[in-house]
């Protein structure tokens, strides 16, 4: 899937097939997160199921769906921003 630059896919949840640690499992995630992890794991030089072996080796007792999508928050997110320095927050629209 190539989208432009800044573009989302749209779409519900997307189940795919990995083998993580010598185990077949299946995760599922948004267009969204899959997009993002792929292009994360392009930018590191690895595969997907590289990438995902790495958080799942890292994740505690986290479902693995929920560290995936941490990690790309955690990837994409800015480190500082200027409301995160004032007690009050903007609302969400």
């Amino acid at each position: 899937m190539n989208l432009p630059a800044g573009a989302l896919p749209e779409g519900g949840l997307l189940k795919r097939s990995l083998v993580i640690a010598g185990h077949r499992t299946s995760v599922s995630l948004e267009a969204a997160f899959w997009e993002a992890l792929r292009q994360l794991a392009l930018a590191r030089g690895l595969s997907v199921q590289a990438l995902v072996g790495r958080i799942d080796a890292e994740r505690g007792e986290q479902n693995l769906s929920s560290a995936i999508r941490v990690f790309v928050l955690k990837a994409v997110w800015p480190s500082e921003r200027p409301e995160r320095a004032t007690a009050e927050r903007p609302p969400l629209d």
